[in-house]
C-alpha cells in the first residue's frame, strides 16, 4: 500500500485512481483531483511529506 500525499489515504498502488512521477519517484492517489493538486504544487506535498513521516499525526 502507498499513502497519497494530498490527502494523506492508503492507496492500493494496482487499483490506483491515479499515478504521477516526480524527481524519479511514482505517487500514487486515490482520486484525481489529488494528482491534479499534486501536479500544481508537487513539492508541497513531497516536502510535507517527507517531513511528518507515515505515522505521525495517528493516535
Amino acid at each position: 500500500m502507498a499513502k497519497d500525499p494530498v490527502c494523506g489515504m492508503e492507496v492500493d498502488e494496482q487499483q490506483a485512481a491515479a499515478t504521477a512521477e516526480y524527481e524519479g519517484t511514482t505517487y500514487y492517489f486515490c482520486a484525481p483531483a489529488c494528482k491534479k493538486a499534486f501536479e500544481k504544487e508537487p513539492e508541497k506535498y513531497v516536502s510535507s511529506a517527507a517531513q511528518t513521516g507515515s505515522d505521525e499525526g495517528q493516535p
